[in-house]
């Protein structure tokens, strides 16, 4: 029997909740740039407009994670193709929401940051083989309901974390829960439809909830069975 959420259907228009972790759960981000070199991946397949003369990606690549690539390769947006919506990056582990615009936008975009990253952090740690437990999961996402609580979900993950409360969950720096609070703001990321989505589904909570930061922060509820065939297994 296949893993929960392996099989995918990709529909253009779609949204998922795509996610993975390392092999045998190893951590996959073990320090600060770690976490930098993934997020600056994100950015440079899903920026609009992105353009860069001959060698200027690989130069702020290899700025970045200290590594010479063995061949350039060509650096092409696919921000016509998916949209990211939302993000965190756990130890072990990523969350992204995705809004797939074309048939195979999201298989190429997971395919081209996670073997980029893994080949990376292969080098850097001087290790071989694979970095990520197998392909990558995605959980289609048609409801309403599904869409804001698992936003929420993912941007409650470094609760997990010893030094992160409810209080300070804004700070946490690899999240896209900054940029739903007008605190960050970036081209490729798009947390527009999930702010809309919430809009339309705040008067139907259990209480009043006067902001998606109320929502995340303040609302009480657990939405494990709700989101059960969503989140990981």
């Amino acid at each position: 029997m296949p893993a929960k959420n392996v099989i995918k259907i990709y529909i253009p228009g779609g949204y998922y909740h795509v996610y993975n972790r390392g092999v045998d759960k190893r951590t996959i981000f073990q320090d600060e740039q770690d976490y930098c070199v993934f997020l600056h991946f994100l950015k440079v397949y899903l920026s609009p407009n992105l353009k860069y003369k001959k060698g200027e990606v690989m130069l702020e690549s290899e700025k970045l994670t200290g590594i010479i690539p063995v061949k350039e390769r060509p650096i092409q947006s696919l921000c016509e193709e998916v949209r990211l919506l939302a993000f965190c990056l756990m130890g072990n582990h990523f969350h992204l929401m995705l809004q797939q615009l074309t048939s195979d936008g999201m298989e190429k975009l997971l395919r081209r940051v996670c073997i980029t990253y893994a080949m990376y952090f292969n080098e850097k740690y001087q290790r071989t083989g694979r970095l990520f437990q197998g392909t990558y999961k995605a959980a289609a996402i048609d409801k309403d309901a599904y869409f804001t609580h698992l936003s929420r979900y993912i941007h409650q993950n470094p609760l997990s974390l010893e030094q992160y409360t409810k209080r300070n969950l804004s700070e946490y720096p690899y999240s896209s829960y900054p940029y739903f609070l007008n605190l960050k703001h970036a081209d490729w990321v798009y947390p527009v439809p999930i702010l809309e989505c919430f809009s339309r589904i705040q008067s139907t909570l259990s209480r009043q909830v006067n902001s998606y930061k109320a929502f995340v922060e303040e609302y009480e509820y657990n939405g494990s069975e709700l989101l059960s065939d969503l989140i990981f297994d």
